[in-house]
């Protein structure tokens, strides 16, 4: 910061590294699990939090009615994640500590395990090594707001929580075919899901208490307690409706654990526009703009702006205009450079387009550390480009626009003064559109965490698609 002038300022690029770094996000878990544990060595604490390292490793809470598949999904999701599964049954496996065997001998008397000692042995069981490295997938825990209360009082707080949710018929029938697999834990049902394996059809066993009456049963008790786990964990829910193929459950679920919880931390958004002649780079950048208030950077116009306003680039510039060819790309990156480093840009964020159009423009870019952290490339087929384009007409009277298809003249007399700009004859969109698709393959594989969106379909809804992306946090690669 700048100590010398009132008031003080910081630094446009203190905010890039903080959000390169994710430092809010990092201050933010610090600062909660101070105010949750109180340590009496505050700065023990702080230096032991920062060497593990494990902000964004999954801490996951599967939940559910009975028979809504929450072990299966747990299960997946563990394999696909290669996280432990913490579960009643996991942590009474094994006497791997003596919480486990003192829980062990409730469970031997056929008496429930004290909500205080469950979540002493799920807080020991959660600061083995595997745990804080890799995470948790919790399977059916907590089944009531007094026990989510203790273990959110405990710092136990996952970041996503999924809720299955059936008709109790339909779950009742599913619970009567339940089978498990005494080797693996592996759950079967004798009608969706039966193993075309000879030796796992015989380690299969019906699980105790899937009556009908004991389902019914444990329906209601989970119906009681369901309200008040809605209120303790309300902002990270998603509910899965688990009454459809089981592959379908799993996908849904996996989709939203892989997307970080949205976060208070300060974001400028910086996007990038990439796509055809006639994708509608221009119109989604606008609306962006008109909505977020961000900066609507077009290349284009800031060329024409440069050379306009006589600066020492647009002299530099005016002569590529004069003859026709686009401007020297190590001028155009200086160009951009400039307009995105100023501190409108930095507080409100930007959206480009129309640069870079090749991969070698593309590491330019971020030689001169210009880095989109949102980049789409909006897709459309040659056919439709032409269809766009090679249709516009212009009135030369009132400088009107018009178009073949979609915004026909409304007189005759109109229409036969309509003019066709020479870039939207035919031949010229081809060419365009053609060498587009030509270079665009390179650049497409520069930016890895690019986001496709098909741009042959209403402007409104390619706008809803780029804005989902935009105001939520991008899926984690597991």
């Amino acid at each position: 910061m700048d100590a010398t002038s009132r008031p003080l300022s910081m630094p446009p690029q203190m905010g890039l590294y903080a959000e390169k770094h994710r430092l809010y996000q990092l201050m933010q878990g610090i600062l909660e699990g101070l105010l949750i544990h109180k340590p009496d060595q505050p700065l023990d604490f702080l230096i032991k939090q920062l060497t593990l390292d494990n902000e964004d490793v999954p801490r996951i809470l599967i939940l559910g009615p009975p028979a809504s598949g929450k072990t299966t999904i747990a299960m997946w999701l563990c394999k696909q994640l290669v996280t432990p599964r913490i579960s009643q049954e996991t942590l009474l496996a094994t006497e791997w500590s003596s919480v486990a065997v003192e829980a062990q001998e409730y469970q031997d008397r056929q008496q429930k395990i004290p909500d205080v000692l469950l979540a002493e042995l799920i807080d020991e069981r959660l600061k083995v090594k595997d745990c804080l490295h890799n995470g948790w997938v919790m399977e059916g825990i907590p089944e009531t707001r007094e026990f989510a209360w203790t273990l959110q009082g405990m710092g136990i707080i996952p970041r996503h929580v999924v809720v299955l949710y059936a008709p109790d018929t339909v779950l009742i029938e599913r619970n009567l075919g339940k089978r498990v697999d005494v080797v693996t834990g592996e759950v079967y049902h004798t009608t969706f899901d039966w193993p075309s394996n000879t030796t796992v059809q015989k380690n299969l066993v019906a699980p105790k208490d899937i009556s009908e009456k004991e389902t019914a049963r444990r329906l209601l008790e989970y119906h009681q307690n369901y309200p008040g786990i809605l209120q303790s964990f309300r902002k990270p829910m998603k509910l899965v409706n688990a009454d459809q193929p089981c592959a379908d459950v799993f996908m849904q679920v996996l989709t939203h654990v892989q997307f970080p919880p949205r976060t208070p931390a300060p974001f400028s958004p910086r996007i990038l526009l990439c796509g055809p002649p006639g994708s509608g780079k221009s119109l989604q950048a606008a609306l962006l703009a008109q909505k977020y208030g961000i900066i609507n950077v077009c290349c284009g116009q800031l060329l024409k702006e440069a050379v306009a306003g006589g600066t020492k680039l647009g002299e530099l510039i005016k002569p590529y205009f004069d003859s026709g060819w686009p401007a020297a790309d190590n001028i155009v990156v200086k160009l951009l450079s400039e307009r995105l480093n100023c501190l409108d840009c930095h507080l409100r964020g930007w959206v480009l387009h129309g640069f870079p159009r090749d991969e070698d423009q593309a590491k330019m870019m971020k030689q001169v550390e210009i880095n989109p952290n949102r980049v789409f490339f909006l897709t459309l087929t040659t056919e439709t480009i032409l269809e766009r384009l090679a249709c516009r007409m212009v009135d030369p009277v009132t400088g009107e626009r018009y178009h073949k298809l979609y915004k026909p003249a409304a007189t005759r007399e109109t229409h036969d003064r309509l003019l066709i700009h020479p870039r939207d004859i035919e031949e010229s969109v081809k060419l365009k559109a053609d060498t587009y698709f030509r270079i665009s393959g390179t650049l497409e594989t520069f930016f890895e965490d690019a986001i496709f969106i098909n741009a042959d379909q209403d402007p409104q809804t390619v706008f809803e698609y780029i804005e989902s992306y935009v105001v939520n946090p991008l899926p984690n690669k597991h």
